[in-house]
């Protein structure tokens, strides 16, 4: 059964980046349209960016357009979240997401996903 494991995480100050992986136990993984999402603290899961099997297309949440970038590497079974100019309300716990169904768009909808990885804090600091 295919799992997905993000790493990265961790305590910054704001304006500084940081760069998550999510690792995928198996190569159906590059079949996949791929997504990041996060959840603070008392609020609901939210998306953050997604991208297509083959990388082709990308999609972003407008709150982190121009400093969050995803990128994927098939080769690898991996995806990665570069983010940039940190703001401290950036800080949740991020997750990244497989959509294994294939379900077409709905690229920001969390049911478009039908596998989860287990989160990776980030704390911005002020």
């Amino acid at each position: 059964q295919v799992q997905l494991v993000e790493s990265g995480g961790g305590l910054v100050q704001a304006g500084a980046s940081l760069r998550l992986s999510c690792a995928a136990s198996e190569r159906t993984f590059s079949r996949y349209a791929m997504g990041w999402f996060r959840q603070a603290p008392g609020k609901e899961r939210e998306f953050v960016a997604a991208i297509a099997w083959s990388g082709g297309s990308t999609y972003y949440a407008d709150v982190v357009k121009g400093r969050f970038t995803i990128s994927r590497d098939n080769t690898k079974n991996t995806i990665a979240l570069q983010m940039d100019s940190l703001k401290p309300e950036d800080t949740a716990v991020y997750y990244c997401a497989a959509d294994r169904q294939g379900l077409g768009g709905r690229w920001a909808q969390a049911r478009k996903y039908d596998l989860w990885g287990q989160g990776t804090q980030v704390t911005v600091s002020s």
